[in-house]
């Protein structure tokens, strides 16, 4: 083991020796407007978040293979130089670690998660979510029930993909594991009514996103584009009916399987991994009530969708829709967070549940609780700046421009692959709107029909969620391990073959669709829909027949 380790330090020191002797014959002295690295806009681009997607799934430790990825992205943009390559990862105005914790937008996420520990910290506190989980018990008998609540839960809450993931975990947490749900299953779930109710709800930040992704002088209305796209969102519609066909038809498969065995055996995480310890959500106040957790999430609701549209001009004269297609995500999520904060103290002390001592000492326990996906977030962002510098964007752009010219009929397709991959490796689906949207936007000239336009930009959604659900680096992703308490790296590892199962048959949806809308130039694409929901049902009544018959 000893030798092991001197071996490793020796490289390490190799490393940095030959890193530094490139350093002293090249100083730093580029102009940033004009240099660009050796990989700019070619395959090499996207190596710094492949290997930290390999990393993390090899080692099952994420913070250190997120490292590994931003530093051999700075190397790469700085073509071997340390000095540039340290400054790079650090004080890069467009990808730096420090100028992205500088970023107003990151950081209004990064304080709405901090007010939401605090909240889960109260609620659990007064006993909140302890009267929950009893008064679920009583009414929610079954595994299948737990799960069904789960469901509509994060499908109620619609307005944010970070808001939905947090109170639906803080909320159903204590349920499910009454239930013997596992925490993986939890996550999944969880994750899965995030970014696909978010972006078939036109009322949300992500139609927010969309809209403003749609390029101003295409002479496209950018919301309107958005809610026709709707029907044609196959992968986010599809595992919304896969999480209620998987939970009414009572299986599972992959390793999610494993978990859910061991969870009804009394073991919710599988793996040695405990994030969070072994929570029970339990509270020594025994005058905890419903109303303590349920008027604050609800207030929670309120208050988030009046910031967003506050921030998008409501009161100043903006319509609704277009409040929320203005609105500033982040801002209004603070806004809403803070405000419901200094409600819930107020309603605490007025029902005397806790006493000022008590809320204080909240405040620095739910800051302790979203210590590791602030963590996590941070350097996900980072890897995604490294991942802009070195110009993936335009490679990715090349390679769907190139295929656009005779391959038009099976475009949808390439383009929910595609967005997948890029979404897979960056870890952002809104990033992946700007890069594609436009794209999209401009392959289809004036002789093609609209029905593929909106066929094609609902794949490049699709896909980009997909990529966002697979992809370890995927800040959702990470939040929905973050509700549900769960080991990072299970949630991921346990969700991936669900979302490939919906992805394959979303697809052959795409290809229908394409196929159906290129040779009738007409909306008869929107019957590749229901042939995609009853193919899905087929598929998974094949795969639990499968699943039934190896446990035999």
């Amino acid at each position: 083991m000893r030798k092991t380790n001197y071996l490793f330090l020796a490289v390490v020191l190799l490393l940095v020796a030959g890193l530094s002797f490139i350093s002293m014959q090249a100083p730093n002295t580029v102009d940033p407007a004009t240099y660009k690295p050796a990989v700019y806009s070619t395959i090499g681009a996207l190596l710094p978040p492949v290997v930290a997607i390999a990393l993390a799934l090899i080692t099952k430790e994420v913070y250190s293979s997120l490292f590994v990825g931003i530093a051999i992205g700075a190397l790469l943009y700085a073509n071997g130089n340390l000095e540039l390559a340290l400054n790079t990862m650090l004080f890069n105005e467009d990808g730096g670690m420090i100028m992205k914790l500088a970023d107003s937008w990151s950081v209004g996420i990064l304080v709405f998660l901090v007010v939401l520990g605090i909240m889960v910290a109260l609620m659990n506190k007064v006993g909140g979510s302890a009267a929950f989980g009893q008064w679920a018990s009583q009414n929610i008998k079954t595994r299948v029930g737990a799960q069904l609540a789960t469901i509509a839960l994060g499908i109620l809450i619609f307005v944010d993909d970070y808001f939905n993931c947090l109170t639906v975990g803080s909320v159903m947490r204590p349920v499910t594991d009454r239930h013997q749900v596992s925490r993986a299953k939890l996550a999944y779930l969880i994750d899965a009514t995030a970014a696909p109710i978010c972006i078939i709800a036109p009322v949300s930040s992500w139609a927010a996103a969309v809209t403003s992704s749609v390029p101003k002088g295409s002479d496209i209305n950018g919301f309107s584009m958005f809610l026709q796209t709707i029907p044609y969102n196959f992968y986010a519609i599809c595992t919304l009916a896969m999480m209620v066909m998987i939970t009414v038809l009572k299986f599972d498969f992959g390793g999610m399987k494993v978990h859910e065995d061991n969870a009804m055996k009394g073991d919710l995480f599988t793996t040695p991994a405990r994030p969070y310890g072994d929570d029970e959500d339990n509270t020594d106040k025994p005058n905890g009530a419903v109303i303590d957790l349920v008027l604050p999430v609800m207030v929670l609701i309120f208050c988030c969708i009046v910031g967003m549209i506050y921030t998008g001009g409501f009161f100043t004269g903006e319509s609704f829709v277009d409040a929320f297609a203005g609105a500033n995500a982040s801002k209004g999520l603070v806004l809403g967070s803070m405000a419901t904060f200094f409600f819930t103290f107020c309603f605490y002390m007025v029902r005397n549940v806790m006493t000022f001592k008590d809320f204080t000492d909240c405040i620095p326990a739910g800051f302790r609780a979203m210590v590791a996906p602030i963590m996590i977030l941070t350097m996900a962002w980072t890897l995604s700046g490294m991942t802009g510098l070195l110009g993936a964007k335009f490679y990715v752009h090349d390679v769907v421009a190139s295929s656009a010219g005779i391959l038009k009929m099976f475009l949808p397709a390439i383009i929910f692959m595609v967005a997948m991959f890029l979404a897979f490796s960056t870890g952002t689906s809104w990033g992946t709107f700007a890069i594609l949207i436009p794209v999209v936007c401009n392959v289809f000239g004036a002789g093609d029909t609209y029905e593929m336009l909106v066929i094609s930009i609902a794949s490049c959604l699709s896909g980009a969620v997909c990529g966002d659900h697979c992809s370890p680096i995927s800040d959702t992703t990470i939040m929905a391990s973050a509700g549900a308490h769960s080991d990072h790296v299970n949630h991921v590892s346990t969700q991936l073959p669900y979302a490939l199962t919906a992805a394959s048959v979303s697809v052959v949806g795409y290809l229908i669709a394409g196929g159906i809308a290129y040779f009738t130039e007409s909306s008869a694409a929107l019957i590749a829909l229901p042939i995609t929901l009853v193919l899905l049902f087929v598929t998974l009544l094949v795969i639990r027949s499968y699943v039934r018959r190896t446990a035999a």
